[in-house]
């Protein structure tokens, strides 16, 4: 009994020690195995994994911002609309609520979180509890958002799950070399930085600019919730699209943050019964501030070295290579290189581009374009056009070419044309019905119209180009291009060419007071016959005035726009100085040195007109506008800074007299509405404009700070106001600058006041220009400010 126990004893020493031997064996095996898995996975043998550079220096789309000159952000050019943060940018409740929700224990582990992955093992693969939460720690989310997992699909079902667990077992690695790389205070940075949030907003920066207005340092507690929340769906806890679902899980981090001690039960109870208080700002390059002035920064950034192959215009060459030889700005990103030796991309380098844009002056002159257009003037168009788009002064054969030059630059023509589609059908289709969303100045409309009436509809809509300069450093403060950057792409100051009626008279003057002609000067009020060809001509007055064949000053007759006065003073002077002098003062366009060139007739850009007004402003000199002041790299070196080209035009005394001349517009001609209605005090000076049929309505205005130009019109010349008293330009144009006055005047902070005063030059201290013989207040329809 004693042998059989002793034999059965060894028996099961023997086993056990094999068993041992074989356990030790495989989990020895199954380590090395291990061990040399994720060493091939570290060497790159199944993929390629992030070198040291990469993970030192981490690639990541980034938007390039434009900030105005409170670097409050104007709006981003982005692949995907993402902007970083550093760690003291971001609100304490942010880490609170991410570290609470997404990874408790983050400040304890070196990238894997073991209890968190023996968790996720027993209860979802064991236990197939679904909702048992993920494993991952912030630092493998980071590391599945910096470097992307293989998206590849397969059939192969064995394919798909040694797929993913080769990238968990990438990102495993990843997150351990993170942590070694970085602190946890830059590793949660790094992670909310790259986080895509939804409404096209990615990382923590555009996410609170998206949903709340705000930047990240400012965030509440209950908002740094609701964000956090949303790292887990986007979609599907969106506060746009499913505001219930969102709230319901802006709770739960809330909990969250209970459970981990980072609230107390008061305030738990206390922020989940707060509403979500959405200041939902979806951003694009449609919407925002200054929409037209970021898009001329992006083409003007972006432009290519011009190549004659690409122009059908030789001019348009021309005028695009001597911007590449001159302007630092015209194709910056090209001409500019990065460490790297490639050049910066707009889209994807986070540049940070600071302009010297007033938000708020900006605001102002949006609001004043708005209030004026869409609370007076465009209903009064509407009126007019309500049975005709055309006037009765429009003949048949113009009135077929605007409309098929209407249809042809439509979207839908295009398409169709592109598709194969004939004359006759894309015709029919026009004539459809179709669901549509117009524009109007009180919202979008959402209609069943024809292509056809919808494209008439927006030729009736009033476009407006508006620009507001400093005139001693050509710094741009306001920039408004259009009525809706959505609807209305076509930039109506820097690109559009329109005719600028009497503002060009002023340089006509000008010529005058430089040949020593003085503003109390009298020269005869009567017409002038000009020959021309065979036959003569003789240019009227818009109406009679007061002092019809009388001898009146200069300054009576450019501030009532007399047409006698300026076709006397281009006899004296020539159209071709007149033409040389504009040329001299920064007018780039075709001047026609024809007799008529007093009327305005060449087409002009605002802001050719605007820089180059600022020569009365600033003591004779021309200074072309200065569109950005510095561009800084994503970390915050600066790569480029931007001065304005000066140079004298003419002299300060010359600028001083034609001062005085553009302040007689103001008190006592055509200008005089700024004071009379808007009741703007102080030293102001301008010039209106309207063009033939009122299809150009223009103000010029300039100020000590401040130099202002404003242009409102339809698309089409022939379609205008049929009536001078709304079609002039001191109608159509100046209530803009007139309400943008107001409301400048009222903000201490705008730099533009009523107390700002000219210098007057030495040789000129103590002259008075009063002219007290013609310097009466011009009444309603006096002068001749439209075109004959």
């Amino acid at each position: 009994m004693d042998a059989q126990t002793e034999k059965t004893g060894k028996k099961t020493s023997l086993f056990a020690r094999r068993f041992i031997r074989i356990f030790w064996g495989t989990f020895i095996s199954l380590f090395l195995l291990v061990v040399l898995l994720f060493t091939l996975i570290a060497l790159g043998v199944f993929g390629p994994m992030p070198s040291f550079e990469e993970l030192e220096n981490p690639k990541s789309n980034l938007a390039s911002e434009v900030l105005a000159d409170d670097h409050t952000i104007l709006g981003s050019f982005y692949i995907q609309n993402r902007s970083g943060v550093t760690h003291d940018e971001l609100s304490p409740h942010l880490s609170a609520a991410l570290i609470s929700t997404e990874d408790e224990r983050f400040h304890s582990h070196s990238g894997i979180d073991v209890f968190g992955l023996g968790r996720v093992i027993l209860k979802t693969v064991i236990l197939r509890q679904r909702g048992a939460g993920g494993g991952s720690t912030i630092s493998q989310q980071l590391a599945k958002n910096l470097f992307p997992r293989d998206t590849a699909r397969s059939s192969n079902g064995l394919v798909r799950v040694s797929r993913l667990a080769l990238a968990k077992f990438k990102e495993w690695i990843t997150a351990v070399k993170l942590e070694r790389n970085y602190t946890k205070d830059e590793i949660l940075t790094m992670y909310l930085n790259t986080v895509p949030f939804g409404s096209n907003s990615f990382g923590i920066k555009m996410a609170a600019r998206t949903f709340f207005s705000t930047t990240p340092d400012s965030l509440r507690v209950e908002e740094a919730a609701l964000l956090v929340g949303l790292v887990k769906g986007p979609t599907r806890y969106s506060p746009v699209r499913h505001p219930e679902r969102s709230l319901k899980r802006r709770n739960v981090v809330l909990g969250q943050m209970l459970k981990c001690e980072r609230l107390t039960q008061k305030e738990y109870d206390s922020l989940t019964q707060l509403p979500l208080n959405l200041k939902y700002r979806m951003q694009d390059h449609n919407s925002g501030l200054a929409t037209y002035y970021r898009e001329l920064l992006r083409l003007q950034m972006t432009a290519n070295k011009p190549k004659r192959e690409n122009y059908s215009v030789r001019e348009q060459y021309q005028a695009d290579s001597l911007l590449w030889e001159t302007s630092e700005l015209y194709g910056w990103c090209n001409k500019n290189r990065k460490p790297d030796g490639t050049p910066y991309n707009l889209y994807r380098d986070g540049l940070k581009i600071y302009t010297p844009i007033n938000a708020k002056l900006q605001r102002y002159a949006e609001e004043a374009i708005a209030q004026h257009l869409g609370g007076h003037l465009q209903p009064a168009f509407f009126r007019e056009k309500k049975n005709s788009l055309f006037s009765y002064k429009v003949d048949k054969k113009m009135r077929e070419q605007v409309i098929r030059h209407g249809i042809v630059r439509t979207e839908r023509y295009r398409s169709m044309r592109a598709a194969g589609a004939s004359q006759q059908q894309i015709d029919s289709a026009f004539h459809v019905k179709v669901k549509t969303t117009l524009f109007s100045w009180k919202g979008d409309i959402d209609t069943v119209i024809t292509p056809y009436d919808s494209m008439v509809y927006m030729k009736k809509i009033l476009r407006c180009g508006f620009i507001a300069m400093e005139p001693n450093s050509g710094r741009v403060r306001a920039y408004v291009g259009g009525n809706n950057f959505k609807y209305f792409k076509y930039d109506q100051v820097y690109v559009a060419r329109r005719q600028i009626g009497s503002t060009i008279k002023p340089f006509l003057y000008t010529l005058a007071m430089q040949e020593g002609y003085s503003p109390c000067m009298k020269v005869p009020n009567v017409p002038q016959v000009f020959q021309v060809g065979n036959s003569t001509w003789t240019p009227k007055n818009s109406g009679k005035t007061r002092h019809d064949g009388e001898m009146v000053t200069l300054k009576w007759g450019l501030a009532n726009s007399v047409n006698n006065i300026s076709a006397w003073l281009v006899k004296q002077f020539t159209p071709h100085a007149v033409a040389n002098l504009m040329h001299k003062m920064g007018i780039h366009s075709f001047i026609d040195p024809v007799w008529s060139i007093f009327l305005g007739t060449s087409l002009i850009t605002n802001y050719e007109l605007t820089a180059a007004y600022t020569a009365f402003a600033s003591g004779g000199w021309h200074i072309d506008p200065l569109l950005v002041d510095r561009i800084e790299d994503k970390n915050g070196n600066i790569i480029s800074r931007f001065y304005p080209e000066k140079r004298v035009v003419i002299s300060p005394e010359t600028a001083y007299l034609m001062v005085n001349l553009l302040r007689g517009v103001v008190d006592h001609g055509s200008g005089l509405r700024m004071r009379y209605i808007y009741k703007l005090k102080g030293p102001l000076g301008g010039k209106t404009g309207t063009t033939q049929n009122n299809a150009d309505g223009w103000f010029m205005m300039i100020h000590p700070n401040i130099v202002l130009g404003t242009w409102v019109g339809a698309e089409d010349p022939q379609v205008f106001f049929n009536s001078i008293a709304y079609g002039q330009g001191a109608s159509m144009a100046l209530p803009i600058e007139g309400l943008f006055m107001q409301k400048a005047y009222a903000d201490p902070s705008s730099g533009i006041n009523e107390n700002d005063q000219w210098a007057v030059p030495e040789t000129l201290r103590g002259v008075s220009f009063s002219c007290n013989t013609t310097d009466s207040v011009a009444q309603e329809g006096d002068g001749g400010d439209e075109f004959f």
